[in-house]
């Protein structure tokens, strides 16, 4: 199964006051190797932006009303996502939202059985200490000085980085291309049949000297 790290930016902190999505971003990973797969959409919320919405993500309400509606994503959206592992930090706040907006427009939502919560495992991991995705970026050295505003596509790169790192996975394998794996083979092949390495004595040596001085004599002089 191949996984999406997902990440959404919003008007406000509740789809229950009446706040929208604004940014939509999904990387689609396979064995956590980026498959180069992503679906990204900024989203007119049809609403006002406030001030302290627009500090975080720095999406005005004039730049969002050119944009898509959310209705006029949400099935590119959902065909994204089927059947793929979803792994998200701090998951109730972005289902929250998605599962508002599809609910609302009588559409599948997010089945929360496929999803992961870095944030969840990060606490059971680190208690009692910061764990939001600065904090563990910062605890695992990654690098965030991109991160001027919160940008839900640099925030889903972060989030695979940070993810790796949670679940111990150093170095996730990579799939060898076909040309690669014959390589590999022929090398296997060659060396089945070079598994030792015989060593000349140095009488063999002095052997062989003589023979080349005799056919150098006998040829050229």
């Amino acid at each position: 199964m191949a996984e999406i790290f997902l990440d959404t930016e919003t008007t406000g902190l509740s789809y229950k006051e009446g706040h929208k999505i604004v940014e939509i971003a999904c990387i689609e990973t396979k064995d956590l190797i980026p498959t180069n797969k992503i679906f990204h959409k900024l989203i007119n919320p049809k609403r006002n932006v406030p001030d302290e919405a627009f500090k975080i993500h720095g999406f005005s309400q004039e730049f969002l009303s050119t944009k898509e509606t959310f209705d006029q994503v949400a099935s590119e959206f959902l065909d994204f996502i089927k059947d793929k592992k979803i792994i998200i930090h701090n998951a109730n706040f972005d289902l929250e939202f998605l599962n508002g907006e599809l609910g609302y427009l009588k559409k599948n939502i997010v089945d929360k059985k496929k999803v992961v919560d870095s944030l969840s495992i990060a606490r059971n991991k680190f208690p009692g200490v910061s764990n939001s995705l600065d904090a563990l970026c910062k605890r695992f050295n990654i690098d965030i000085s991109k991160r001027t505003k919160h940008n839900a596509l640099l925030d889903c790169e972060l989030l695979r980085e940070v993810y790796i790192n949670l679940v111990d996975v150093k170095e996730p394998k990579f799939n060898l291309s076909p040309d690669l794996r014959e390589k590999q083979k022929i090398q296997k092949q060659f060396n089945a049949y070079n598994k030792s390495v015989i060593e000349i004595s140095e009488k063999d040596i002095l052997k062989h000297k003589e023979f080349l001085k005799t056919e150098i004599k006998k040829n050229f002089y």
